[in-house]
């Protein structure tokens, strides 16, 4: 029987403390527990989203991974949590308490969970060091990032010494959207979810590739969230783009030149699009992710890939979980964690 890996799913500490108090900055997101299993996030006096025990439960998370016949998920921090903007004493407690958090989850249950730690990228020396703790110390199997880091784009410069020692160390960036472009054009309708982070996502994938991070580090994973937006859609653009100004090029190939270096979830919710990314980039390239237990997520975990038709068994094999495992280094680090 096939594994079944959801990569992509989010978990907060139960007792997250109230940094807006402590700290003074309305920024923070703030946990109000409004019953024993359910709590509202709020960020600036405004609830942000609403969550139940499902995000800081492992009991829980656990009982409906049985239900839903799920044998692992990777567990990563709420992007509203990363805090760059922060000092960074402040964000990096925020963010330690998550990774210990994390850790811990995994400890106790190496055979249901795989987790990802995250880094204050504002401070990239911080996020090196953080990133070797979570990675050579906690045990965690990657790096969960952002889009941008307040603004800037991944390809800034102060960030490639980052991306360097992920590549040194062989660690896998997990990018998710945060922050999205056209804040003020997208509150209405939830457009900040259905279409700021799918263009949010693009720009990012842009960014590294065209800013010429991936030329610079050759051997770097990276992993986008949601099937990596609407980046895969405007690659022949971007290429387009490359081969109309020359003036702007700083890499040697093209953007879809670098494309080995990019992995997705394959969380479209289409069948035909889940079909173009396998025929883009290959099977080997797409991990299920559900994006549980929020309300965009996909349920049962990976409900498109089980519904295609044009699957082989190994390729759904593939899809379900096995390359999530090979990507993770998942009987490595059940050894390492015993």
């Amino acid at each position: 029987m096939e594994m079944r890996i959801d990569a992509h799913t989010h978990v907060m500490p139960p007792d997250m403390p109230d940094f807006q108090a402590k700290y003074g900055q309305e920024r923070w997101p703030v946990v109000v527990k409004t019953s024993e299993t359910e709590a509202d996030i709020m960020v600036a006096g405004k609830l942000f989203r609403k969550v139940t025990e499902q995000v800081w439960s492992p009991g829980k998370i656990v009982e409906d991974m049985d239900q839903e016949g799920i044998d692992m998920q990777v567990v990563s921090p709420i992007p509203v949590t990363f805090s760059y903007w922060a000092p960074l004493e402040q964000a990096l407690e925020m963010i330690q308490l998550q990774n210990d958090f994390i850790a811990g989850m995994v400890k106790e249950r190496p055979d249901r969970f795989i987790g990802l730690g995250t880094v204050p990228m504002q401070d990239v020396e911080a996020a090196i060091k953080e990133m070797d703790r979570c990675v050579h110390e906690l045990g965690l199997s990657g790096i969960e990032i952002g889009t941008n880091v307040n603004g800037e784009n991944l390809d800034s410069p102060e960030l490639l010494p980052f991306f360097q020692k992920a590549e040194e160390w062989d660690v896998l960036v997990f990018i998710h959207p945060w922050e999205t472009l056209a804040k003020d054009r997208t509150p209405r309708h939830n457009f900040m979810y259905t279409v700021g982070m799918p263009s949010e996502t693009a720009l990012a994938a842009a960014s590294l590739i065209w800013g010429g991070v991936i030329e610079k580090c050759p051997d770097l994973k990276v992993w986008f969230a949601h099937g990596a937006g609407s980046f895969p859609y405007i690659l022949p653009r971007l290429d387009q783009g490359w081969n109309v100004w020359p003036d702007l090029r700083v890499t040697e190939h093209p953007p879809s030149h670098y494309m080995k270096n990019f992995y997705f979830d394959a969380l479209t919710y289409d069948e035909q699009n889940t079909e173009y990314l396998i025929e883009k980039f290959g099977v080997d390239k797409l991990v299920m992710g559900s994006d549980y237990p929020f309300l965009l997520k996909e349920s049962p975990p990976g409900k498109t890939i089980s519904q295609m038709k044009s699957l082989s068994h190994e390729d759904r094999a593939k899809l379900m979980g096995e390359t999530a495992a090979s990507l993770l280094k998942v009987k490595e680090r059940q050894t390492e964690n015993g």
